[in-house]
């Protein structure tokens, strides 16, 4: 970790450190000289904002910094459930005036996300209708495998290939893990039969995605009206219908109003994960809703296929409790690279 990098993780879970206290919270030697340079450079670009003046100086972290700059996941994770400094409550700064003006992908990372785009493009072009579905099938098979893996569910890959395409169920499964599979491949069937489905995001739109994948699971259809809480976290979601319904409008509208399709994927994830509006279902239907953003706008979806279950609840439990995106938007751009490459 460079000093720049510890300075900013400094600031994060200290905001308005004196120049004194920073130096002394950190863990590298280094130099007034150093930390006044550094500091300076971190204004310049964005990354720290200044609270007063002379002696009474402060630094605190700008909303871009706070929401992308790079916190390690095993770092992170060292400190138990109870010892982390985290923000418990809902953010409502965060859909309404933070995001909005946030850039979720540097221009580096824009253009490597858009180079796998048009190679993915250039590869579906020589493609006859039949072939494009097939692969599409195939990936839609990984997704409902390792969408229901990371939320518990113990088919294998194969087994999961043999109960979508022969209807065929393993033994020693329980119904429930079958029917989530099979709601799963009925959701990413529905998005590749109606592919403009979500060119435009709305909550009744969400609330059809999820009706689609908690099926037959005795889940409550439509918006939540009673607390929930999340293993591993003491983040707490909304628990009032109304502000958890707000909070969907709001995110729609911030989604809408992004021009990246990437970035739409990306808050689509995080976003509806964030929320919980539903009793059940919230990180399949996050996953399946970003998917329909990305066909809807002709990019690869993303199975997720060989993310690896504990990272990505670490990074969103990160997101829950940071509002941090670091981790969250790796997996992500990894997860693309693996779907261009894999799939087409």
């Amino acid at each position: 970790m460079t000093l720049e990098v510890e300075i900013l993780q400094y600031l994060h879970f200290h905001p308005l450190s004196s120049r004194t206290e920073l130096m002394d919270g950190i863990q590298a030697t280094a130099s007034a000289a150093t930390i006044k340079r550094l500091l300076a450079s971190a204004v310049a670009k964005g990354d720290v904002e200044v609270v007063g003046r002379g002696p009474s100086t402060r630094y605190k972290l700008s909303p871009q910094a706070h929401v992308t700059m790079p916190l390690d996941l095993d770092t992170y994770f060292l400190k138990e459930v109870d010892e982390r400094q985290i923000q418990s409550e809902f953010n409502f700064d965060l859909i309404g005036d933070i995001l909005p003006a946030v850039r979720l992908f540097t221009s580096e990372e824009e253009k490597l996300l858009m180079s796998l785009q048009k190679k993915f493009e250039h590869n579906i072009s020589d493609m006859t209708p039949i072939e494009y579905r097939k692969e599409m099938e195939r990936l839609g098979v990984d997704l409902s495998w390792k969408s229901s893996q990371i939320e518990g569910n113990t088919y294998s890959l194969l087994e999961t290939e043999r109960l979508l395409k022969e209807k065929q169920t393993a033994s020693g499964k329980t119904k429930e893990e079958a029917i989530m599979l099979l709601n799963h491949k009925e959701a990413f069937d529905f998005i590749l039969d109606h592919p403009d489905y979500l060119m435009h995001l709305s909550v009744q739109k969400i609330e059809d995605i999820h009706s689609l994948l908690i099926k037959e699971l005795g889940v409550e259809r439509n918006i939540r009206r009673r607390r929930v809480g999340i293993t591993g976290t003491n983040y707490r979601p909304l628990d009032n219908e109304f502000q958890i319904r707000e909070s969907l409008l709001a995110t729609c509208n911030l989604i809408n109003n992004k021009e990246s399709v990437f970035e739409k994927a990306l808050l689509t994830l995080l976003l509806l994960s964030y929320i919980q509006a539903f009793a059940d279902g919230n990180k399949r239907t996050a996953r399946i809703t970003s998917n329909a953003i990305l066909v809807a706008n002709s990019y690869c979806p993303i199975s997720f296929r060989s993310v690896d279950s504990v990272d990505y609840k670490k990074a969103m439990l990160l997101f829950y409790e940071q509002n941090n995106i670091s981790a969250f938007k790796k997996i992500f751009m990894d997860q693309f690279e693996f779907a261009v490459n894999t799939y087409f």
